[in-house]
């Protein structure tokens, strides 16, 4: 299947290795077209870790050479690159393709559903709770996919198509997805934005010393502790909602294959067993300044909404914002263009189910 992998980072490389791994024909693009000149020059794309080999993606030199052709289009790039790829991307979509977001975030799918039926288009919008593959771009022609996961919740809007979506899913990359109700599920799936925001506050200044530091060792006990009270929020969301999602203890269990119980000793057991995964060295990091104003800021907008306050979020947010000198909400140009506070529940409910229709939405 030909794959348009629209992104050049660590996610789309472990994507399009995994993806050739598997028999398919991904085709990278790069929004800047720095990070692919070394590839689209005839360098193997070299992978380690999970996933070792040499692989040749090919490299397309715009958007539309990629897109064009494509039967899937995966968007696998940070949520803050989101809204100029889905620009960028929707007036080369025709019928007949289908699109995958990697990591969806900040009713992203939604914002695309959207411009789509400015051109007249509905086509299926897979959305993922997290990426398949972890890791880190070590240069522009290496990648170190550090896990592939075992489950990836799964939704397609409008749902009428979600069997057709989660065939392709497992067909691109294996019997891994586990199919919830609908986007508005899966919005509250992604456990990335709550996890990496404990981990980033209660490792701040390791992050902005620039130190080498292992991530589960530093996921101690008390780290946690407040990873586990986050998650209380967000399980609190999901069930005013009427979502079935995993508590981060299955997070762990599954992406990790760790023995079940608290989440410090899930971590702990991660280390003693070799996890060799670095935290953040700078604070110029995607747990903050991708996570913050599209991941947590989506949450503590729908927990208001639902009438489940997620205090604890909210509070990070405060805190983030007043250290980075930054208003995080602010930076979160997804929402806005969805006019997401004048949605109501039914509303968002609607457009999670049908996608962008005008009789989509409750009188």
């Amino acid at each position: 299947m030909r794959v348009a992998v629209l992104g050049a980072g660590a996610i789309a490389y472990g994507g399009a290795a995994y993806l050739i791994e598997r028999g398919h024909d991904p085709i990278l693009w790069s929004p800047s077209g720095r990070r692919t000149r070394e590839l689209a020059a005839g360098k193997p794309l070299v992978a380690t870790g999970a996933l070792e080999g040499e692989f040749q993606p090919r490299v397309a030199s715009s958007c539309a050479d990629a897109v064009n052709g494509a039967e899937v289009i995966l968007i696998a790039l940070p949520a803050n690159g989101h809204r100029a790829v889905f620009d960028a991307a929707a007036p080369h979509i025709r019928p007949g393709q289908m699109v995958a977001i990697s990591g969806h975030l900040s009713f992203g799918a939604l914002y695309l559903a959207r411009k789509l039926a400015d051109h007249g288009l509905q086509i299926p919008i897979i959305a993922w709770g997290t990426t398949v593959t972890t890791g880190r771009q070590l240069s522009p022609t290496q990648v170190r996919i550090a896990n592939i996961r075992k489950r990836v919740d799964v939704a397609t809007i409008p749902t009428e198509a979600s069997e057709h979506g989660l065939a392709v899913c497992r067909d691109l990359f294996g019997d891994r997805f586990v199919p919830r109700s609908d986007m508005l599920a899966i919005a509250v799936s992604n456990l990335n934005p709550q996890n990496h925001m404990g981990i980033a506050l209660l490792n701040l200044t390791r992050m902005e010393r620039g130190e080498a530091w292992g991530q589960s060792q530093n996921l101690t006990d008390a780290v946690g502790r407040l990873l586990e009270a986050l998650d209380a929020e967000r399980l609190a969301i999901a069930s005013a909602i009427g979502a079935e999602v995993r508590t981060i203890r299955e997070h762990y269990h599954l992406s990790f294959n760790v023995p079940m119980g608290p989440v410090g000793e899930m971590s702990r057991a991660m280390h003693e067993r070799g996890d060799g995964t670095l935290g953040p060295t700078g604070l110029d990091t995607r747990y903050v300044l991708e996570d913050v104003p599209f991941g947590l800021v989506p949450t503590e907008r729908l927990g208001r909404l639902v009438g489940a306050p997620a205090m604890l979020h909210e509070s990070g947010i405060n805190l983030l914002s007043a250290i980075y000198g930054r208003d995080f909400r602010a930076e979160n140009d997804l929402l806005p263009a969805l006019d997401f506070d004048r949605l109501s529940l039914a509303d968002l409910r609607a457009l999670c189910r049908d996608g962008w229709r005008k009789d989509a939405l409750v009188a």
